[in-house]
């Protein structure tokens, strides 16, 4: 788009300036010229301008929504590109990506590394954001788990009617491997509840579960919830919220630049206002 637009720019420079030549040697034709000139410079110059501003794709997993949703608009207004942020459950995005789907950056928090080892982004612009342990959440006023113990957790989930997880996100994907672990799937599984980007928090919130094991970003500014802490350090699992340009990414520079700017301490701490953990 700035190629055809500085030609335009490059039409109307000679049309204007050989109209003013036309007009002769007179002062008034030479200042006629100048103010030409120098208008048709900034023209040019704001041409130039816009040349480095980009489109970047971004596919991001719902648990940065809230961080994003205050630094997308920031590093926008810093670097002049805009973000065009699709969110979703990782599997969704992971598929989109397999399908071929052009992307530029891609943040998650489960799948960047494997991507790299596809080669479907680049390993040198992996970039860890922050870290979301596994814990556990209530309602507001509802009985408390214990969980202080695996062997304490794994009779709170036996004890529990219901229990929501985030599915098919990263944690929910972590907490079916877990229970696994721990011998209880077969009683465990069928008091799951799940959904899209969010739902674990609302069920949690409107009192439609006993409690919640699930990251604490999706958490962050739904009412009448209550977080408890990180699951014992024998069974929590750290994920770590990744970025990651894509190999063929249209806008390479631009993803990179947006990586980046995800780790400047102003980010950082906007990150852990909102559930991540720093990477230790």
């Amino acid at each position: 788009m700035a190629f055809s637009v500085t030609r335009k720019v490059g039409w109307a420079l000679r049309t204007r300036v050989g109209k003013a030549y036309r007009g002769g040697g007179s002062a008034h034709g030479e200042q006629m010229k100048a103010r030409i000139l120098a208008g048709t410079f900034g023209m040019l110059l704001m041409v130039n301008e816009a040349s480095f501003a980009a489109e970047v794709k971004a596919f991001f997993t719902g648990a940065s929504r809230r961080s994003l949703a205050t630094l997308v608009p920031q590093f926008e207004r810093a670097s002049g590109h805009r973000v065009i942020g699709e969110y979703g459950l990782p599997p969704d995005l992971i598929k989109r990506v397999d399908a071929g789907e052009p992307f530029d950056v891609i943040v998650l928090s489960y799948d960047v590394d494997e991507l790299v080892k596809q080669g479907k982004v680049t390993a040198a612009t992996r970039t860890v954001l922050g870290r979301i342990g596994i814990g556990v959440a209530v309602r507001q006023g509802a009985p408390r788990p214990d969980f202080s113990t695996v062997d304490a957790f794994r009779r709170a989930l036996i004890n529990a009617k219901s229990i929501a997880t985030s599915g098919e996100g990263s944690s929910g994907r972590y907490f079916v491997g877990l229970i696994e672990r721990l011998g209880v799937a077969k009683q465990v599984r069928p008091k799951i509840r799940s959904g899209g980007p969010g739902v674990s928090a609302q069920l949690l919130s409107q009192g439609e579960v006993d409690f919640a094991v699930t990251g604490l970003p999706p958490l962050i500014g739904t009412p009448n919830i209550e977080w408890l802490g990180y699951l014992p350090a024998e069974i929590n699992e750290w994920l770590l919220l990744t970025g990651a340009v894509g190999t063929h990414a249209k806008e390479a520079e631009a993803g990179r630049a947006l990586l980046k700017f995800l780790t400047t301490p102003g980010a950082t701490m906007m990150w852990k206002e909102n559930g991540l953990e720093p990477v230790q």
